[in-house]
């Protein structure tokens, strides 16, 4: 049964939502920047008969409260922990897009008896080399030209020239999450991308991870296989024709991987 509420942690007032049978084993869903937790419908729709699903949005974002301070990854990570253990959920199969994928390897590596298995999509480990000056610039375009503009420009780079060009609706379908997006909301959190690294973490995690990339999202195929070189039981899938949220784009593909993931880990329960 399905159920949507607001769960007040870490100061702050997060909508969350609730889908398949309790008991279930659990796989949770982090969303990325500028999107809201119906970015993983898909997934609940081929899920959802069989495992316990939670959803969120991370801080900011759709229904969840804006911080009145600029994000990190420490305080994205602690959100996700402060839901999990609300909901009573651990050993979870978290998965997790962009700013959800490092929000998942954090929490995989700093509270592991919550996360039992990772997905993360189109994320890297640490803010890449010229980062924080290209995050400051699309703050600055998301201020000065408002967030319906800022959107525009974001699609071109999210989404892959076959998408583009079928007309693929998941493209209007994020224009409008990001649309909604509050202004505020995407500061605070494009922040925390501005300054991370957990590099350093990667080799300890002992779950499985399973590393996805949008083969047309730019560099993020390179830099998730190098990724996977250095975490003990991870793995690394590239998905054709998809770019950076390949959940939504292609979400057979995606389901497909996160299948064989839920297999290695959920199969054994």
């Amino acid at each position: 049964m399905a159920s949507e509420q607001f769960v007040r942690v870490n100061g702050l007032s997060f909508r969350c939502r609730l889908d398949g049978p309790e008991g279930a084993p659990a796989l949770v869903f982090s969303n990325s920047l500028l999107t809201d937790l119906t970015l993983w419908d898909a997934q609940v729709a081929a899920f959802a008969g069989r495992y316990r699903i939670l959803r969120y949005d991370q801080r900011g974002h759709g229904g969840t409260e804006v911080p009145p301070e600029p994000a990190t990854l420490d305080r994205l990570t602690e959100d996700a922990a402060a839901l999990l253990r609300h909901f009573g959920l651990a050993g979870t199969t978290f998965v997790g897009v962009s700013m959800g994928a490092a929000t998942a390897l954090c929490l995989a590596a700093r509270a592991p008896e919550l996360v039992a298995a990772v997905l993360a999509s189109d994320g890297q480990a640490a803010t890449a080399p010229g980062g924080a000056q290209a995050w400051q610039e699309r703050i600055d375009l998301a201020r000065e030209n408002g967030m319906p503009a800022f959107a525009e420009a974001t699609l071109r780079r999210w989404f892959s020239p076959a998408s583009t060009a079928s007309g693929n609706p998941a493209i209007a379908r994020v224009r409008e999450m990001i649309q909604a997006t509050p202004e505020a909301g995407f500061v605070a959190c494009a922040r925390a991308l501005q300054a991370y690294d957990i590099r350093a973490e990667l080799p300890h995690l002992r779950q499985p991870v399973l590393l996805v990339a949008g083969a047309a999202d730019g560099a993020m195929p390179q830099t998730m296989r190098g990724m996977a070189e250095v975490i003990p039981n991870a793995r690394f899938v590239e998905i054709p024709d998809a770019g950076h949220l390949p959940c939504i784009e292609t979400p057979d593909a995606f389901n497909a991987a996160l299948e064989g993931l839920r297999g290695l880990h959920l199969g054994q329960v």
